[in-house]
């Protein structure tokens, strides 16, 4: 098999790993660097030109789009997806989970736990916001935001007003979510591969800071998920689409409660937590992709 990674960094830890896992298996890899890649567009015979040549002979693709990139990373994969190229994660899936807003409507539908949650594009309305997502303090965050920036806690209504009403003149679309205050800074994150969760891990965030984030200074450990959160985060996934994520909960009172899926997660905090291969997994999971294309596409004898 001939597999793409599509990401900007080839030296990060999640592509090195992905890298050395497909090789181990006896996989050709190439990294691409999806901002560097044309796109041909012409009837019935979509390319991809990348570094002056057009790409050719890949069987798969693992795509790894960072959020500040979404709308050119996908229009890449979609181009793979033109192209009968299997990916591991589709595209339509991306653009679903990097749209805060949308994703969370997506769970509300399937049934997914997730804490009260609030959006309106009206600075008049916030008080009754705040009140419809049970009072300060409650968190606020940029619909935009990755790995922990652009979210805020506002300890009381007065200072949530003016959060709210300060990224609004600055026309940042925000959310306001309840605060969930038995999770005491930390958070579950499971990994998700293939309707299985491959490993799982705690996240707490360092003293005195409500994000959990391993970017924000967190700490991962390993941890054994509850059949209630397993359930939760595989629906999350599904609901998506997402054959790979990362599905962040809160442990409440009430249950698991969903706060974002992940559809790039990162390999590192969830390895060396766990100990697991983790990128393997996501590359037998591509094999199985390309195995089943495969089979489809056989003539009947």
């Amino acid at each position: 098999m001939k597999l793409a990674i599509l990401s900007r960094e080839p030296k990060l830890y999640s592509t090195n790993r992905l890298v050395e896992a497909a090789q181990q298996r006896g996989h050709e890899v190439v990294v691409v660097d999806h901002l560097h890649c044309n796109l041909v567009l012409e009837k019935g015979q979509p390319g991809i030109i990348y570094e002056g040549q057009k790409l050719e002979g890949i069987d798969a693709i693992i795509p790894r789009i960072g959020a500040s990139v979404t709308f050119y990373g996908c229009a890449v994969v979609r181009q793979f997806e033109m192209m009968k190229v299997r990916t591991a994660v589709e595209s339509q899936s991306i653009v679903r989970s990097r749209d805060k807003l949308r994703s969370m409507q997506i769970l509300s539908r399937a049934g997914v736990g997730m804490p009260k949650t609030a959006f309106t594009n009206y600075s008049s309305e916030v008080p009754q916001m705040i009140e419809q997502v049970g009072g300060a303090p409650v968190i606020i965050k940029l619909l935009e935001g990755t790995q922990g920036l652009g979210v805020v806690l506002a300890e009381s209504a007065k200072a949530a007003q003016s959060v709210i009403e300060a990224f609004h003149n600055l026309k940042a679309r925000i959310i306001v979510q309840e605060f969930i205050a038995e999770s005491k800074g930390a958070d579950l994150r499971a990994f998700i591969v293939n309707g299985e969760v491959v490993g799982a891990m705690k996240r707490q965030g360092k003293e005195g800071e409500f994000r959990s984030n391993l970017h924000r200074g967190g700490s991962g450990k390993l941890v054994k998920l509850t059949r209630a959160e397993k359930t939760a985060a595989l629906l999350a996934a599904k609901s998506l689409g997402l054959g790979i994520a990362g599905v962040d909960m809160l442990q409440s009172k009430r249950g698991p409660l969903v706060l974002e899926v992940n559809s790039s997660p990162g390999l590192e905090g969830i390895e060396r937590a766990t100990g697991l291969d983790i990128a393997g997994k996501v590359i037998e999971y591509t094999e199985q992709l390309t195995q089943k294309r495969k089979v489809v596409g056989k003539p009947k004898p």
